[in-house]
């Protein structure tokens, strides 16, 4: 037996400090070069513990020592460490600070998912001062009567007043003053249990005893004894270092003078080191908890044909492929974070596993026919047409060139739930044991059957150049029926020429901008791809559990049709020139809408089949990508209530009426339905656009989408001589004045996410996006100058900040940068419209393709991919762009 067939593809286990990495917040590599050697080797130790704290001091630490405390605010590589390190698994963050609690909060801009303990370890409770006793009560109102004279004296004296006493900051003071508040000091120090705390130039008068040394053991025993990294400056600090034993790491940050006393056995220079220990820390714990690096996902190409789905890495391998409908489980789930779950990769045989680097990757034409070339070895990947009424999956792989390739095929029904035998017979590979069959042809392959971890894998060499047609064609039927693989095997470039065909017509049908028509004619594909021809349904994208933020919780199924993405996709297609998918889509909606007790009672999603959802569900055995955990299938958001979803409907069947100057009963029926929904729910609160995970609110958008509903149905009555049921003009007007006086914050000055809500939110860009304000509105330029200027971050728009009730983090949204381009446009801003629109342009993948999101932060591209939401706004400020 050949050795090399023996093994699976090699992904190292854990980190290897002589190989290091770039991640996505830092590169390993310049860490070793940087830090200190031995400081290094203990952080590599402490991220392989089971659990891991870590906890720094504020000032000084995460933040640089400033001259005016309230302007202390920390570096955002620190903050963005400390979230991450978060939204790892088995590993916590605190932050523990002599500042008092709400100050520590205010000034951190942590989420609550790092621990804060104000007042040197006195304050974890924010209402903390209920707990002293009589005492201490006392010795608090001793300590602000001095500070208060202290005050009124010195008023250039910076006093901060604390729960448990007061901070006198002694930074910059003249002689005098110093002296004065030196003598208040000593005059307090002792007296009734006052106690001192010195800083840097700072001292904390207390009436308590706690030490940060005591908040750090507390945090240990509530996280489960974990071993501890903690960072400090000050000399309040050595309390914590104190407790620290095994294998535990200290550092001291020493910016006033390496010298200075600590029990620490690590020193660094000043904050910016810190954030590189932060960076360090969280690279070393990733690797070491997740194995191997995730491919980026941007750099996962689409394989389609109307009716399935597949992804393609850019090393050739097909990591991503559900059977036999969009939502199945998947035969191969490597992107989920491991090739326990599948894959079916070719490589050159001479640099078999991650090695075997490709020189590039491409889409050909206008097409979904996956280029991929290595020296002396071509390979091209395509899903083969298949009947509409056909359940079949066909995937053609065809090899050429004169280099010897390798060939793996790992499937795992079922996400790898389960081990899977392989049965070989020739060129056959037959998977045994499932309801329909699995069946690989590869005329002029040998196969192997190894066994993997519990499973069979299928191992083959070849030289395509060798074989009788001069190349290699792999053929994997999914589905009862094979004449598509004799096909395939016969004369496979008829079968590829109908598969390009398939696409290249349907492209050159479309009404195309000018500006950036290349990029346009792969987002119109890609959304096109993502319309299930045999259904009329539309999914929101092609996978499921592509992180929203890397390692953290966000991670959600959206391989359904969402009413508002469906319409708003096919929408878009429509104003491309192609209407069969609108068509089918509202077909699909009125057999939906058919089955439901009334309009008012339709679900936000379905599955493409028009069957409700199952439950939600988690893969525990898939680590997820880049270990983002739990894995899910499923979507709960189809509980929600939306109200939103009526307005896109509407909308939809009011462009399609316009298109062909004509509005069927049907569709009319439909937008009539649209607005009974809203005459009967639009006062409701509802969970909105985003679907937080919290208590339902008076959302601003939905508000504007039912109004939306209404407006565009009395266009439609009318344009078209239809008669109008009810007062619905006298509702359209209730709707807007409702949602134009109380959705407007003053204090604000801006359309926040919710009534009687401080928040921003982009999607309340649509008061003018939507025609509701007109664009010249003081108060809907007042809001994209808002939005502008808190949610944008570089060439991303995130779609708020506050709290939704899910720990963890997320990018900015794509559609929300294009939400902002449209309003930029709107409002005259063009010169912005087009720079932003060029920005979003680069974040394309290298075969242009959008993922749902961006991290400006770490550079990161999120969510699950391709995101339809993410293509449609592409196009659309394409289109408004060049008819500028």
């Amino acid at each position: 037996m050949n050795p090399s067939l023996e093994a699976a593809r090699p992904f190292p286990d854990s980190f290897d400090p002589a190989a290091p990495t770039a991640g996505p917040l830092g590169d390993l590599a310049v860490a070793m070069r940087t830090l200190d050697p031995a400081l290094f080797e203990a952080l590599v130790q402490v991220a392989r513990s089971p659990r891991l704290l870590v906890a720094t001091d504020y000032d000084g630490t995460i933040a640089p020592i400033v001259d005016r405390p309230t302007h202390a605010y920390p570096l955002e590589l620190s903050v963005v460490s400390m979230r991450a390190l978060a939204a790892l698994r088995d590993t916590s963050t605190a932050v523990i600070s002599g500042r008092s609690l709400r100050d520590l909060a205010a000034m951190s801009r942590l989420p609550r998912e790092v621990a804060l303990v104000g007042s040197h370890g006195s304050e974890r409770d924010t209402d903390f001062d209920e707990t002293f006793d009589e005492r201490e009560r006392a010795s608090i109102d001793r300590i602000l009567a001095a500070a208060g004279e202290l005050a009124a004296q010195r008023p250039e004296i910076h006093i901060e007043k604390k729960p448990t006493g007061v901070a006198v900051h002694l930074r910059g003071l003249a002689p005098e003053a110093r002296a004065d508040a030196l003598a208040v000091i000593d005059s307090l120090a002792g007296v009734d249990g006052i106690g001192v705390l010195w800083g840097k130039e700072v001292a904390d008068l207390t009436a308590t005893d706690s030490t940060k040394g005591d908040a750090l053991r507390e945090l240990r025993e509530r996280g489960g004894d974990p071993a501890v990294l903690y960072i400090g400056d000050d000399t309040s600090d050595e309390a914590a270092f104190v407790t620290l034993g095994g294998t535990d790491v200290g550092v001291r940050v020493a910016e006033d003078g390496a010298d200075a006393p600590t029990v620490a056995a690590y020193r660094v220079a000043d904050p910016d080191a810190v954030a590189l220990v932060l960076t360090t820390i969280f690279e070393l714990r990733r690797a070491w908890l997740f194995g191997r690096t995730a491919v980026p996902i941007q750099r996962h190409s689409l394989l389609a044909n109307g009716q399935s789905t597949a992804l393609v890495d850019p090393e050739g391998s097909i990591c991503w492929m559900p059977h036999p409908l969009p939502h199945s489980a998947s035969l191969f789930s490597e992107i989920l974070g491991s090739d326990i779950a599948g894959y079916f990769s070719v490589t050159p045989a001479a640099l078999s596993g991650r090695a075997a680097k490709p020189l590039t990757q491409r889409y050909r034409g206008a097409s979904t026919i996956v280029e991929t070339r290595w020296a002396g070895l071509t390979l091209l990947d395509y899903l083969a047409p298949v009947d509409e009424d056909s359940s079949e999956t066909v995937l053609v792989r065809v090899l050429t060139g004169d280099a010897e390739a390798e060939v793996r095929f790992a499937p795992r029904p079922d996400y790898g739930s389960a081990p899977v035998r392989l049965e070989a017979d020739g060129d056959t590979v037959r998977v045994l044991g499932t309801p329909e069959p699995i069946v690989l042809h590869a005329p002029g392959l040998e196969f192997e059957i190894v066994q993997v971890r519990g499973s069979d894998t299928a191992v083959a060499r070849v030289r395509p150049a060798d074989c009788e047609s001069g190349h290699a064609v792999l053929t994997l039927v999914c589905g009862e029926s094979e004449d598509i693989a004799t096909l395939t095997q016969g004369n496979e470039q008829a079968v590829r020429a109908r598969a390009e065909g398939y696409w290249t017509n349907w492209v050159a049908s479309l009404r195309l901008p000018g500006l950036r028509r290349d990029e346009v004619i792969r987002s119109a594909i890609t959304l096109r791809a993502l319309c299930h021809t045999p259904t009329g349904g539309v999914l929101a994208a092609a996978t499921s559990s592509l992180p929203e933020g890397i390692g953290g919780i966000r991670n959600w199924d959206y391989r359904y049709c969402w009413l508002r993405d469906g319409s708003m996709t096919v929408h878009t297609l429509l104003q491309l020139g192609s209407s069969a998918e609108a068509e089918g889509f509202l077909q699909w909606l009125s057999g939906i809408l058919a089955e439901a007790s009334g309009p008012e009672q339709l679900h936000p999603l379905y599955a493409v089949d028009g069957s409700v959802l199952t439950t939600e569900a988690v893969l525990e055995h898939l680590p997820g990508y880049a270990g983002s955990r739990p894995v899910r299938v499923g979507n709960a958001a189809e509980h929600q209530v939306q109200l939103d979803v009526f307005g896109p409907v509407t909308e939809l069947i009011a462009a399609l009426a316009a298109e062909f100057g004509d509005l069927s009963d049907e569709h009319w029926e439909l937008a009539c339905q649209m607005v009974i929904a809203v005459e009967r729910r639009w006062r409701e609160p509802d969970h909105g656009i985003w679907e937080a995970r919290r208590e339902p609110k008076h959302n601003v958008y939905t508000k504007v989408m039912c109004w939306v509903t209404v407006d565009r149905a009395i266009r439609l009555a009318d344009r078209f001589g239809r008669e109008l049921p009810g007062a619905w003009r006298q509702l359209r007007e209730e709707i807007a004045e409702d949602v134009i006086s109380r959705g407007w914050n003053e204090e604000v000055g801006a359309y926040t996410v919710a009534y009687g809500e401080d928040d921003l939110d982009s999607a309340c860009l649509f008061v003018g996006l939507s025609g509701l304000l007109a664009p010249d509105d003081p108060r809907f330029i007042a809001t994209v100058d808002a939005i502008e200027r808190d949610l944008r971050v570089g060439p991303t728009v995130f779609r708020y900040r506050y709290e939704d009730g899910l720990p963890g983090l997320e990018g900015g949204f794509h559609i929300c940068t294009t939400w902002l381009i449209e309003a930029f446009i709107l409002v005259g801003r063009h010169d912005d419209a087009r720079d932003l629109f060029a920005r979003l342009t680069d974040l394309m993948g290298p075969t242009g393709l959008f993922s749902e999101e961006y991290d400006p932060a770490s550079e990161v591209h999120l969510g699950n991919h391709p995101q339809a939401y993410s293509h449609l706004g592409y196009i659309r400020v394409a289109r408004m762009l060049d008819a500028l």
